[in-house]
């Protein structure tokens, strides 16, 4: 198999076992012991050594792994790539039982701007993480667990067009009314009999004169019975043993390797786990071998977050002091002087990797002329005078100098004037740290779909940009001159 397609392979199998953002670190914490990273906590005191490799996780959602040079010394730079981990979804609400017209329903809140009506008529389940209450009296404790039901379970289903307004401009989604899934039918689930340790599944009937939907929640469930019961064996426990959870609705069609000349990659969450495992392969490539750290004088870490895709504003997300956390306890460890610590922002680096909008060959009115990405083009820099985007003409030549050195190809991108911009994490931690940053991101169609696609040739451009990028930076930055 050619290098191209054994990245993508790999890709592929990133994505089908990451469904939430919980999985997707869980998923890069295995593939990260397995190439010799120790996980420490940001509860204990960390015990670092020159030439080791190390991981950490915050929320369960968010992860930073970071190996140090073998010639690093308190005050040298970091140089590091940034992604996210979360995509746009429909997340359970905390009361999510919804029981109307002889059917079950979940209700479900939208999650960053997806493009909601590509939800509809999706063969549904559902993953997350739970609370486990174990153990029972004195002795009882309460562990986090993920949780995927592997089989289709729900499903929204569309209006027939019989039915609808036909001279509506588009297919016009209520978020609130028109987004709730089908779990069940009331009729089928009171003929069954389904019965769990919270009581039996709701069949619709009244009490008192008020529809099940209307009953307050201290005198029934949040959630259907039936829910948690399947929740519930997927995990081994009992569903009174469901203490809380954060769950959302998931497609069930796996990430394929498709096209007719097997090109693309077919696959929802590819913004931004893209980024992220392109991100987190390179760095494990670049720290393999026992030669690989010899001569590297700074720390190369990858941070992977969460909340991306709702602002970056959570104890987990790149809003947070987690970069600065991190890169703090790193020198502090090596050196108490804490301005050591401001010089080695100042000889650091941040590659700010998102996925970016490729040229659509249905609307190439979107894109400016002279800035049109295209799909096998290579990495997008990302320009905005206006700062939605943290480079400057410094960080791109940067990366354009690796890019020269290694013949991959690279390209262009500013919105058009008359368009929004949207962001990414580049310039909160550029601003939140000080650190030098280039944006940029491999480019996709169909971005924040429940389908999305990608180019099998960016997925190798993308790994190897950032894989020389960690092997060579601390010798080129020595050669750029810094006014003093």
């Amino acid at each position: 198999m050619a290098k191209g397609s054994s990245v993508a392979a790999d890709l592929v199998e990133f994505l089908n076992a990451s469904p939430t953002a919980f999985h997707a670190v869980d998923e890069a914490k295995e593939r990260l012991r397995s190439a010799g990273y120790e996980q420490v906590s940001e509860r204990e005191d960390w015990s670092l050594e020159v030439g080791k490799k190390y991981f950490f996780t915050r929320n369960h959602s968010t992860i930073v792994a970071f190996a140090i040079g073998k010639k690093y010394v308190a005050g040298n730079g970091f140089h590091i790539i940034g992604a996210h981990t979360d995509s746009p979804c429909l997340k359970l609400k905390p009361v999510s039982k919804v029981s109307k017209g002889g059917y079950l329903e979940v209700g479900v809140q939208t999650y960053g701007g997806g493009l909601w009506h590509t939800w509809f008529d999706r063969d549904l389940t559902i993953a997350g993480r739970m609370i486990i209450r174990e153990g029972k009296d004195s002795g009882v404790s309460y562990s986090h667990r993920l949780v995927r039901i592997g089989e289709p379970i729900m499903r929204v289903p569309t209006l027939a067009i019989h039915l609808s307004d036909r001279d509506a401009d588009g297919f016009k989604v209520n978020t609130q009314s028109h987004l709730l899934p089908v779990l069940a039918t009331s009729v089928k689930a009171e003929l069954n009999k389904v019965v769990s340790e919270n009581g039996p599944v709701e069949s619709g009937s009244s009490v008192d004169g008020k529809n099940a939907n209307e009953i307050s929640t201290a005198d029934n469930q949040k959630h259907h019975s039936l829910l948690l019961q399947l929740l519930a064996a997927e995990v081994g426990c009992k569903p009174d043993d469901i203490c809380d959870f954060e769950l959302q609705a998931c497609d069930t069609q796996p990430s394929v390797i498709a096209g007719a000349a097997k090109e693309f990659i077919f696959s929802g969450r590819l913004d931004n786990l893209c980024m992220s495992f392109c991100s987190l392969q390179a760095l494990i490539d670049a720290t393999s071998s026992e030669s690989s750290l010899e001569d590297e004088t700074g720390v190369r870490m990858v941070a992977l977050f969460d909340h991306e895709e709702v602002g970056s504003n959570s104890a987990q997300g790149a809003g947070s002091p987690a970069m600065l956390d991190a890169l703090s306890r790193i020198t502090s460890f090596f050196c108490s002087d804490v301005k050591v610590l401001e010089k080695a922002i100042q000889k650091s680096f941040l590659i700010s990797a998102d996925m970016a909008h490729a040229l659509h060959p249905n609307y190439m009115d979107k894109h400016e002329d002279n800035h049109q990405p295209k799909l096998h083009g290579g990495l997008v820099i990302k320009h905005n005078a206006n700062q939605r985007y943290a480079t400057n003409s410094i960080t791109s030549f940067i990366f354009r100098e690796i890019a020269i050195k290694h013949n991959l190809p690279v390209q262009d991108f500013v919105v058009r004037n008359d368009m929004p911009c949207g962001s990414t994490i580049g310039p909160i931690l550029a601003s939140g740290t000080g650190i030098r940053t280039v944006d940029v991101g491999a480019p996709q169609l169909s971005m924040h779909s429940i389908r999305e696609m990608c180019a099998v040739d960016d997925v190798k451009h993308s790994y190897e940009h950032f894989k020389a990028f960690f092997q060579e930076f601390s010798h080129l930055d020595s050669k750029i001159v810094v006014d003093i």
